[in-house]
């Protein structure tokens, strides 16, 4: 009865309304750099582009897709997005199923995450370790110091703790071990939280350019993000493989933007995906 109220009705219209305030906000950049990128040089240079392109040109998408530089650094992003989240999933799920259990010297344990949360070995003791390894310029030097989280592995941990125990012990009942009951009854009740977290990777793995940085002494080597940031917030053109008289033809903005807008497509494109993930999952739970 408490939502046909006055009150709620305009508790629930401020909400709505601000929620779409915020919405546009934080898509209107998104919208500027795909109008730059999409302009003509003259007006891009000109700063005559806001929301809309003017002077419709694609050939700043052309120039970049033909860089194998750029085409490069997007292939190697995507491989270390893909591995680096199944890696850290596999990891945090197998820690969180674990620690969720009752055994002696749990909490223990437990605490020994939550400090490496706290304490951290520090930037130049991570790094003389990866040089001592020699993964510097690998794939490798940019998943495995990352790839345990222990914050999704806290979440997860929680999450499978609110899971009835009954569901568990029916499952020994019938005969099940500690595998079974995690992929037949946990995996599938945490789904929703497994989308969030594998989102929360994604994200990171697929935006982090410090550790591509400092790892990788090859710049034909530069992850996507890393590669974007000595191009664009350093003003270095020379990895472009594009002509400096191109560049008079092309403009540097528009360049720089369809480079930022390729490169934020394809998280732009998963989120849906987990999202329909997710309210399928509570969608099911409500029936």
């Amino acid at each position: 009865m408490y939502r046909n109220t006055l009150g709620y009705r305009w508790f629930s219209g401020f909400n709505t309304a601000l929620l779409a305030a915020i919405a546009v906000l934080c898509i209107l950049p998104l919208i500027h750099v795909a109008a730059v990128s999409f302009s003509s040089s003259s007006a891009a240079m000109a700063n005559q582009v806001y929301f809309w392109p003017v002077g419709f040109s694609a050939e700043a998408y052309a120039r970049t897709l033909a860089n194998p530089l750029f085409l490069r650094s997007l292939l190697l992003s995507a491989e270390r997005t893909v591995a680096g989240t199944a890696l850290s999933m596999i990891l945090a799920v197998s820690a969180a199923f674990v620690l969720s259990r009752s055994f002696a010297g749990r909490s223990f344990y437990s605490w020994f995450f939550v400090f490496t949360m706290l304490f951290n070995g520090g930037l130049i003791p991570t790094y003389l370790v990866v040089t001592k390894l020699e993964l510097t310029n690998t794939l490798w030097a940019l998943i495995l110091p990352s790839a345990v989280n222990v914050y999704n592995t806290i979440l997860m941990m929680q999450f499978f703790k609110a899971i009835p125990k009954e569901l568990e012990e029916a499952a020994y009942i019938d005969g099940a071990g500690y595998m079974r009951s995690l992929t037949r009854i946990y995996l599938p009740l945490s789904l929703p939280s497994l989308a969030t977290l594998s989102l929360f990777a994604m994200v990171w793995h697929w935006n982090s350019w410090f550790d591509g940085l400092i790892y990788m002494t090859d710049y034909r080597q530069y992850p996507l993000a890393t590669f974007l940031q000595t191009i664009i917030q350093s003003g270095d053109m020379r990895n472009t493989n594009i002509d400096p008289s191109q560049l008079q033809i092309l403009s540097e903005r528009t360049v720089r933007s369809s480079q930022i807008l390729i490169g934020a497509l394809p998280i732009l494109l998963v989120y849906p995906f987990f999202a329909a993930v997710f309210r399928a999952r509570v969608d099911d739970g409500r029936r």
